[in-house]
């Protein structure tokens, strides 16, 4: 495994590598706005005959930016292309994860001659009114009765003044809950946090008329996309992405938003005959 910090565009992106020999495919994270870090370790699974290259986007992580650096789709798009060319590939093999997946979708409307193949796990809605109908359904799940009892309860507490570290932890846990299929699992999960002004921006930027799913239908590429049964994202909104690309969707049984927690096995099981491998 190896780190580094590259600078393109005038904005310096951190690197992680892992995996000692085949191709480089690149893994986008979701957010907009997080960092690489919560996929991990389950998305390093796939490390085996492949090199994977996470990247914290602009504006997230420790790819941190001047508040007066645009950090929009655009620009997350330019960046992806700088990255290409200082990675040396003709074509990418993108593997996406939630808005990691829409990002790669964008960057193939736009690059469509540099895509070699789209994986898109748990991919974050193609059209405006289906992000609306996801934001929906996680604000019913973060009102579930049982929820807001832990929250009283973990305010109520001492535990802040205990222990700090496992107050925020615990805050955490509660704060992604509505993302899985069995809540309990949330401890299992690498913590992030998203920067807000990066994730607004982005989804400013798009606007809230956007449909990729034209554009995606005229992509000559290979592709799949793995979703979770129960993602708060509906399954039907994966399944029109998978449509439109004329690829595969593998619906994983039992699984919220986080595959690489609730579901790895099954998610190895689809993408790594799927991604290029040595």
């Amino acid at each position: 495994m190896t780190t580094r910090e590259r600078t393109v565009r005038g904005v310096t992106l951190f690197e992680r590598q892992v995996g000692s020999e085949g191709p480089l495919v690149p893994v986008l994270h979701g957010g907009p706005g997080a960092h690489h870090d919560y996929l991990l370790p389950g998305f390093d699974a796939l490390a085996t005959g492949r090199q994977l290259v996470y990247y914290d986007q602009r504006g997230g992580g420790k790819s941190a930016v001047d508040r007066s650096v645009p950090v929009g789709w655009r620009e997350q798009v330019a960046d992806l292309e700088a990255l290409r060319e200082a990675w040396g590939l003709e074509q990418l093999d993108l593997c996406g994860y939630s808005w990691g997946a829409l990002l790669a979708m964008l960057y193939a409307t736009e690059h469509p001659d540099r895509v070699a193949s789209l994986a898109l796990v748990s991919p974050a809605p193609a059209r405006f009114d289906e992000r609306q109908a996801f934001e929906r359904r996680l604000a019913e799940r973060n009102q579930a009765p049982a929820l807001l009892a832990a929250r009283q309860e973990l305010q109520e507490s001492d535990l802040r003044q205990r222990d700090p570290a496992a107050f925020a932890r615990r805050l955490f846990e509660l704060a992604v809950s509505g993302y899985f299929h069995d809540p309990a699992r949330v401890d299992e999960m690498t913590p992030f946090r998203v920067t807000g002004r990066t994730q607004t921006e982005v989804w400013a930027s798009l606007g809230d008329d956007y449909d990729l799913r034209p554009a995606l239908s005229r992509l000559q590429v290979r592709a799949i996309v793995v979703h979770g049964d129960d993602d708060p994202i509906p399954l039907a909104s994966a399944q029109a992405t998978a449509a439109a690309l004329g690829a595969e969707c593998v619906v994983l049984p039992d699984c919220g938003h986080v595959p690489h927690v609730e579901a790895l096995p099954e998610l190895v099981a689809a993408l790594d005959p799927f991604l290029p491998r040595q």
